[in-house]
């Protein structure tokens, strides 16, 4: 007919990409994604816990957008004064923030 086949060749160079470079593509990209999403993550996790276990009576806190001071502590609870004689309770896991001492009035 009038117009002919038209076939990809293998590229410039004519062959198949380098196995090496393919490898160094996909090593680098996991350094990206580790350096940019899985590190930072690992070290958000460590300051939270590390606040979690200093936690102590007195302290004021921010649980689910509830600001409170801590009346009583257990290992799993934390009891809180959130208004002159009302308390809640809540998981240890659920505290969020630690505030400075003196914003709670």
């Amino acid at each position: 007919m009038l117009i002919e086949n038209a076939f990809a060749d293998g590229g410039i160079a004519g062959g198949t990409p380098d196995l090496g470079m393919n490898l160094l593509f996909i090593a680098f990209m996991f350094a990206v994604l580790y350096f940019m999403m899985i590190r930072p993550q690992l070290k958000r996790q460590k300051e939270q816990k590390a606040m979690l276990e200093s936690l102590g009576k007195g302290d004021e806190v921010v649980v689910a957008g509830i600001v409170g001071r801590i009346v009583e502590l257990d290992t799993n609870l934390v009891r809180l004064e959130v208004a002159k004689g009302v308390t809640i309770q809540v998981q240890r896991g659920a505290v969020g923030t630690l505030l400075p001492k003196g914003t709670m009035q």
